[in-house]
């Protein structure tokens, strides 16, 4: 038999059982959680759904708050686990209006969970969380947040904030793998988990990652991937050396030196510096222009841009400054690629003004 030799990718060591509450604690740090930290072995969607199918049964109410196809889809979940779920759903592609989540509050029945996206990879916006919790905890409701397109480019401090349930994914603002999650789990959050007929011996069973806490935090359930625990590991040790602060500055620095650059360029973006997300920026086109064409232009010169998802009839672009890409060199390929772009098409744009504009940022 002919011998391939020895890939490190496929014979990976066992990530060692004791490092996985290391983890969940490196986590807690990032999120400023004293509390419980649970791993979930893949994506963050499925995390998000393990939140939905392990809260939801008939007699639950939900208000869930919708920006983005992310949002829809939880509802969709909290729905076919028998829970009554009013959506409040946001103009395409911008951030909830805190008078409209408010309004739906008050208007009755009580309601027990509210679920909302922090900021939106699919749309480049922010809600304004701080405010939708602060209405949340008056009323005694349960708080899932999406923070998995914000964590470590905006502030967010789980216990100050009052997130009962807080769901990130490493592969974005922390540079890590895809393939595993990580969510905390309120004392409160757990108890309504854990009310009679939680779903047991499944993927999406927070009571199975419970037993994991209540058992001492030893081996985790399943067979986990030990490639995806070490990369994570390896993004928890860099932000350590880099530092959180110095991560979520970086990440408000290249989104504040994009803005700039577009503002420069004759193109400014599709919401105000404070409705942004850090991670990404997105750009209204001008009337005529296809995104399909400028996104092939731009890439022409090696530079990556992609349409807003779930935005339409609002034509956006997408400007990617998240993680690694959260750097002088990025922002300006992403700035001027999109202006030479908009040249290409005969369209205006003062790409000198606009790297003008992101040195500047960048020097101060």
């Amino acid at each position: 038999m002919f011998d391939l030799g020895w890939n490190p990718l496929l014979g990976a060591p066992l990530y060692p059982a004791e490092r996985y509450a290391v983890l969940a604690d490196g986590i807690g740090r990032i999120l400023r959680c004293r509390g419980d930290v649970v791993l979930v072995q893949a994506e963050a969607v499925v995390a998000l759904e393990a939140v939905a199918a392990s809260l939801a049964r008939p007699g639950l109410s939900a208000l869930n708050l919708v920006t983005s196809p992310y949002g829809g889809w939880f509802g969709q979940w909290l729905r076919r686990g028998g829970a009554t779920v009013r959506n409040l759903v946001a103009e395409p592609g911008l951030p909830i209006e805190i008078d409209g989540v408010a309004k739906a509050l008050d208007a009755g029945p009580h309601i027990d969970v509210l679920a909302v996206v922090h900021a939106e990879s699919a749309s480049g916006i922010l809600n304004p969380l701080p405010e939708i919790l602060a209405l949340a905890r008056a009323r005694g409701i349960v708080t899932v947040v999406d923070a998995v397109a914000s964590v470590g480019g905006h502030r967010l401090e789980v216990d100050d904030l009052g997130i009962d349930i807080a769901v990130i994914g490493p592969q974005k603002a922390l540079g890590g793998p895809a393939g595993v999650s990580a969510l905390s789990v309120s004392p409160r959050a757990w108890d309504l988990v854990l009310k009679g007929g939680a779903p047991r011996d499944s993927i999406l069973s927070l009571a199975d990652l419970k037993r994991w806490i209540d058992d001492g935090r030893r081996t985790l359930p399943g067979t986990p991937a030990p490639l995806e625990f070490f990369a994570l590991e390896a993004a928890l040790d860099r932000i350590e050396v880099e530092g959180l602060e110095n991560v979520i500055a970086r990440h408000a620095l290249a989104a504040s030196a994009t803005s700039a650059g577009l503002a420069a360029l004759g193109a400014p973006a599709w919401v105000p510096t404070v409705k942004a997300s850090n991670l990404v920026t997105a750009v209204p086109l001008p009337e005529a222009l296809e995104p399909a064409s400028v996104i092939a232009a731009a890439g022409r010169l090696g530079v990556e841009l992609t349409e807003a998802v779930g935005t339409a009839p609002a034509r956006l672009v997408r400007l990617n400054h998240t993680g690694p890409r959260a750097a002088f060199q990025t922002v300006l390929s992403n700035v001027v690629g999109y202006g030479a772009a908009l040249t290409q098409a005969g369209r205006p744009a003062n790409i000198a003004a606009a790297a003008e504009a992101i040195a500047a940022a960048y020097s101060r």
